[in-house]
């Protein structure tokens, strides 16, 4: 089947054919009729089968006709990342150069003085992340109530980094008779229910099995130990026919630290991750696209939509955390029909990891030995996927146990506590005062000595010991009804000579014992 038959019109058709493309893909194929027809789509194809085209080519068709408003949008595109969104905006321009429609992008690490200028113009289609369009409706800088035509894109990486609660508020001042396109690499079932919610009677397109690897990339494993992955990586680019290629880390500290070492080689090298300002990201984009940079050291921003011609080969420095990121990274290769290779650098403890992504993709992926580099074994897995904080030791040994010493096979009993029993206070009393409390100094202690004359202070019993349990029966010995007047002459002994007042004891005034 040819882009003609699809009931594209003229002038998308020629900005095809001047692109260089005359067959349209399978999911191409099965969406385009349908979007056109004006229903809504679930759609769930793999990375790198031209969704982006799928949905941009019909809506340069519906959006033909018509006019946009001063910050009232006629369509909304919603992308994960930044460069995804910056991607979609760059088709809409070589697809739509024959058609008269106005765009406006919102992204982050843009001045918001130019999106409202541009929003004040009026935009036929508006490409957003959900972070920065919000910031612009808080504001009152947007209006979404006359929005035809939404496009959620890449769902599931929306999912993934916390972007649904914004979708959601998003969907929810849009119109309620609206057509949605609803597209995502997998189909989880938190995303499925979501589908459900934002689609209204939609037609399913699936053209491959959710997160399949494409087959025109050529997977292998290489298995050494950490302090090996550097040389193993080097050795990998020096011996391949590197075109040029994307070496992914998990990490963004990971990323410039590989970048110093890949320069240090005198590799044509670049990065890429999410801490970069935008006009540094953008920059570093063009470079790798156009040709300048040969080996785009990266995070997972560049995983998903990120389309370069003619992509040779690409470097899982780091084993992804979750098996679809797998499918993503190398889905940058083996595009457009064409052949790509996948190299994947792991440790031995990282086992779980590497059984999740072949359980994913029903593939056992060959294993590589690198000239040079010993050659190790993955350990058995536990069942439990892990990231890199469940590592156990740096090179693949296991690790003692955090917060614990080395285990003794014979433990010896542990002493008691307190050594003396409860009566050692009151067996001190015996001894002299300078053998129980040493002197703390000795200028205190000479004082003392030049007083001969005074005897040594006798210590009072310690019933510190006793338990509050103990003392209580001693002082609750007498019936609770009797008053504390009544108990006071047993306990203070008083006389009653009929001289000395009652209650005063034997220190009674003069003045008071007078009659």
């Amino acid at each position: 089947m040819s882009f003609e038959e699809l009931g594209l019109s003229a002038p998308v058709l020629q900005a095809v054919t001047e692109k260089g493309y005359t067959t349209p893909t399978p999911i191409q194929e099965k969406a385009i009729p349908i979007v056109l027809m004006g229903r809504d789509i679930l759609g769930c194809a793999q990375t790198g089968t031209g969704k982006t085209a799928s949905f941009v080519l019909p809506m340069i068709d519906i959006l033909a006709e018509g006019r946009a408003k001063a910050r009232m949008p006629r369509s909304l595109i919603l992308e994960p990342t930044r460069e995804l969104a910056a991607q979609v905006a760059e088709n809409f321009e070589v697809y739509g150069k024959y058609n008269k429609l106005s765009m406006a992008l919102l992204i982050g690490g843009v001045s918001f003085p130019d999106q409202e200028r541009a929003l004040e113009k009026g935009a036929d289609v508006l490409i957003a992340t959900p972070g920065r369009l919000l910031d612009h409706f808080e504001r009152g800088g947007i209006l979404l109530n006359d929005v035809k035509i939404l496009v959620i894109d890449e769902a599931d990486r929306m999912l993934d980094m916390g972007f649904i609660p914004d979708v959601e508020r998003i969907v929810a001042t849009l119109p309620k008779i609206r057509q949605t396109l609803f597209f995502s690499a997998t189909m989880p079932p938190e995303i499925k229910r979501l589908a459900d919610r934002f689609l209204s009677n939609p037609k399913e397109v699936t053209v491959s099995r959710p997160a399949s690897a494409n087959t025109n990339v050529v997977q292998g494993l290489v298995i050494v130990q950490d302090d090996q992955k550097r040389d193993a990586l080097l050795a990998l680019i020096k011996s391949q026919e590197v075109k040029n290629a994307i070496v992914f880390c998990n990490r963004k500290r990971d990323v410039a630290a590989l970048h110093t070492i890949l320069k240090k080689h005198g590799l044509n090298a670049g990065a890429l991750h999410g801490d970069m300002s935008q006009p540094a990201r953008t920059e570093t984009l063009e470079k790798f696209k156009a040709g300048d940079i040969q080996i785009l050291v990266a995070s997972d921003v560049a995983a998903r939509g990120l389309d370069v011609q003619d992509m040779s080969h690409v470097f899982n420095y780091d084993v992804p955390f979750s098996p679809e990121d797998y499918v993503h990274r190398i889905g940058r290769t083996g595009r457009a029909g064409k052949t790509g290779h996948s190299f994947t650098l792991a440790t031995p403890n990282e086992g779980d990891l590497i059984d999740a992504i072949q359980k994913l993709i029903n593939t056992t992926i060959p294993r590589v030995e690198v000239p040079g580099l010993d050659t190790a074994i993955l350990e058995a897995s536990d069942g439990r996927r892990r990231g890199r904080g469940g590592r156990r030791g740096g090179r693949g040994g296991a690790a003692p146990e955090r917060g614990r010493g080395p285990r003794r096979e014979h433990s010896e009993p542990r002493e008691p506590r307190n050594e003396q029993p409860a009566a050692a206070p009151v067996q001190a009393e015996a001894a002299p005062a300078p053998e129980v409390q040493q002197p703390r100094s000795e200028a205190r202690a000479e004082p003392r000595e030049a007083r001969p004359d005074r005897p040594p202070r006798e210590r009072r019993p310690d019933n510190r010991g006793e338990s509050r349990g103990e003392r209580r029966p001693e002082h609750r010995s007498e019936p609770r009804g009797e008053s504390r007047g009544e108990r006071r002459p047993e306990r203070h002994h008083e006389r009653d000579d009929g001289n000395s007042p009652k209650g005063l004891g034997d220190h009674v005034p003069a003045f008071l014992a007078r009659r």
